[in-house]
Order: structure tokens, then sequence, then C-alpha cells
């Protein structure tokens, strides 16, 4: 940082030290020029002069008032100004106190807004050049008193330029700071959906798998000992759930891994394509499905066909879960019109059919993987036992963030 740099950041952070040093170098311009005199007898010439003692009390005065121009702008203004009058009316040779007008006027100009800016401006402005005008010693068309003139016009257009500026600078920094913030909340949101997603997924995947285990493990508890042939089956199924499980777990938590971290065995998310394989494994595990599709031909994109396995595959977990031992299972795939409609009734007539009262996430990770796709789920009870879940997934269609134009 240069010297130059140093200074101006500890004159920014000491305002009055830099108005202390401001009005030192005002009344040092005016002392100088009092003491000259720019007129002759006969041409323009330059020569020094005695000021009357008024005129450096003046001086003086108006330039200590300078300190405080920070704290009560219109106050030093007025201070200043009626200094600059009383040296127009009685001084000769006339001294330049209205210099600490003119500053006064720019920190005004500089700190208030436009339209009290041009009041007070026209309002000093008439002031001194009409009191220099017409009683002043000098003759009204004079140098100077057409001086007084341009310089607190000047004085009053500088101020309010430098005012213009700073508000000019405030909203541009204002507005990057709400786009910084605009940009940090979109962020916010999109690793909060992102890590919804994948709590779905997770939950998804573990409600699925672990149910199976838990079914062919009981299956194999309670033949271990009469049907050895029959519990190796089952446990051989619980190692294949486990199997899929853990594929599928790795696949979920490889999103998670950073950019520089080893590269995390995929594969791609299952759809409706896979179908069969799903209901095989709640076959295994002893639940009677039955499958009716009449969306062949139909190519569904691939959120679309995520959301429709995920939707499936909760639905027959629950069923597993809550519906009985002796429960049957209805899946359906139609195509009607745009849409693509998924239907899995059950007529299960366990204690806890409802899995509302389980307290888990499944009907509610259901519902969010839906409604993202501008899709809608109806849940609840069958009419003599039971349960449905039906969805209805666009077979065309855009996320929510994608249709914001924002």
């Amino acid at each position: 940082m240069s010297t130059l740099e140093r200074a101006r950041r500890h004159m920014k952070a000491h305002p009055l030290a830099l108005d202390a040093t401001l009005a030192a170098g005002v009344l040092a311009c005016m002392v100088a020029g009092s003491f000259v005199d720019p007129h002759g007898e006969h041409d323009v010439s330059w020569s020094l002069r005695t000021p009357a003692p008024l005129s450096l009390v003046l001086i003086t005065v108006a330039a200590l008032a300078l300190v405080f121009r920070r704290r009560a702008p219109l106050t030093v203004l007025a201070l200043t100004g009626t200094f600059s009058v009383v040296e127009c009316v009685t001084g000769d040779p006339r001294a330049p106190v209205a210099m600490a007008a003119v500053i006064a006027l720019y920190t005004v100009a500089s700190t208030t807004d436009r339209p009290t800016t041009w009041r007070v401006g026209l309002l000093t402005m008439t002031v001194l050049t009409g009191a220099a005008m017409l009683a002043g010693p000098l003759p009204w068309y004079a140098q100077e008193n057409l001086g007084i003139f341009a310089w607190t016009g000047i004085g009053a257009t500088a101020g309010d330029a430098v005012r213009s500026r700073r508000a000019f600078v405030q909203a541009i920094r204002e507005r990057a700071e709400k786009a910084e913030r605009t940009r940090e909340e979109e962020a916010r949101r999109r690793v909060a959906e992102e890590r919804l997603r994948i709590a779905r997924d997770l939950h998804d995947v573990v409600a699925h798998h672990i149910a199976l285990v838990n079914v062919q493990a009981g299956v194999a508890a309670h033949v271990m000992d009469r049907r050895p042939d029959q519990a190796k089956e089952a446990l051989a199924h619980v190692r294949e759930a486990s199997r899929s499980a853990l594929n599928e777990l790795r696949a979920t938590v490889g999103l998670l891994r950073q950019s520089g971290d080893p590269e995390a065995p995929t594969e791609p998310a299952p759809g409706l394509d896979r179908l069969d394989e799903l209901v095989g494994t709640f076959r295994n595990a002893g639940l009677h499905v039955e499958v009716a599709r009449a969306d062949h031909g139909t190519t569904l994109p691939a959120a679309v066909d995520l959301a429709a396995y995920r939707v499936i595959q909760e639905a027959l977990t629950n069923v597993q879960k809550h519906a009985g031992i002796e429960a049957k299972a209805e899946v359906s795939v139609v195509r009607v019109g745009p849409n693509v409609e998924i239907t899995v009734l059950d007529d299960g007539t366990g204690e806890d059919e409802d899995p509302h009262e389980g307290g888990g996430h499944g009907l509610l990770g259901m519902r969010e993987r839906v409604t993202a796709l501008r899709g809608t789920l109806t849940t609840g009870p069958r009419y003599g036992g039971g349960f449905r879940v039906h969805a209805i997934l666009p077979v065309k269609t855009r996320s929510r963030a994608a249709e914001d134009p924002a």
C-alpha cells in the first residue's frame, strides 16, 4: 500500500482531522488573498495591501466554522454566509471570506438531496451576490461581484455531482451485494434440494431391501430346523437383497464424493424397464404380486421413469411391511393421453395397514417425487380393506425450477 493510499484511508477514518486540515488550507488561502491586490492604478497588476482587522477576524472565524461542516452543514453555511455578507458590505479592500461560504455550500450539496441543493444554492447565490452588488464599496458590475456569483454556482454544482456519484456507486454496490446474496441463496436451495433427493433415494433403497431381508430372515429362522433346503433358499435371497442394497447405496453415496476423490462405481438409474426384476424380489419374499402394463412403446424421461419405479417400489415395500402375510398386490402401469398412471393395490388385512401410522417418510417421499414433476399422487385405504396408491405422471414434464424464469 502506498503512502498516499495510507494517508487517504487515515483521513477517511478520522473525518474531523480531515475537516481541520481543510479549514487550515482554506484559512491560508484566504489570508494570502487578503494581502494581495490585483488592481494597480492604471492597469492590472499585483501588489501587497494591508487588510482591515475586521476582515482578518472574519477570515479566522469562517475558517474555524469549516471544522464542523460535516456535523452541521446548514448551520456552518449560515455562519460563513453571514460572515461573507458582512465582509462584502464593510471590507475595503475586500477579503475573500466568500471562499469559506463556497466550501460550506459544497458540503450541503454533497450531503443533502437535489431539491435542498437547488433551494439553498439559489438562496446563497442571491444573498451573497446581491449584498456585494447593492451594498458593497465596489460598482455592481465589478469583477469580484461576478466572481462571487460564479463560485457559489460552481460549489453547488460540484457538491450535487459528488452526491450523485456517491449514490450511483452505492446503488451498484447494493446491487452487487444483492446479486451475491441471491447466488448464495440459490446455491443453498440447490444443495437442500439435492440433499432431499439423495435422502429420498436412500430411504427407498434401504426400506425396500431391508424389508425383504427382514422377511427372508424370518422365513429362514422359522424353517431352519424342519426344512433346511427352504431356509438355505431364503438365506440366498437375503444375500441377493443385501448385495443389491449395497450396490444401490454405493451408487447413491457416490454423489456425495468430492471432485478429487476416486471415481465411484455407478450404474444407470432404475426405471420401469427393471419392473419385472423389482417384482421378482417381492415374489421371492413371499408376496403375491400381479402386474398389468398398457404402456408399451412409451419412452419416459429419466426423471419420470425413476419416479414411477420408486413409487412402485415404495408402495410394494409398504404392502410387504404393513398388509400382512396373506396379502396380494396388483400393479398397473397405463398410458392415458399425455400421462402415465401408476396404480398399486393390495387387499391386506394387517393391523398396521395404513402406512401413515408407521411414522416413516415413504408416502411423503413419493408425494415429493410426483409433485416435483407436476404430477399428482393419491393414497388411502380401500373400501372393504387394503390400501391404494395412485400416481399420475406427465410423460413430457418440466420441473418447477426449469419453469421459473428467475
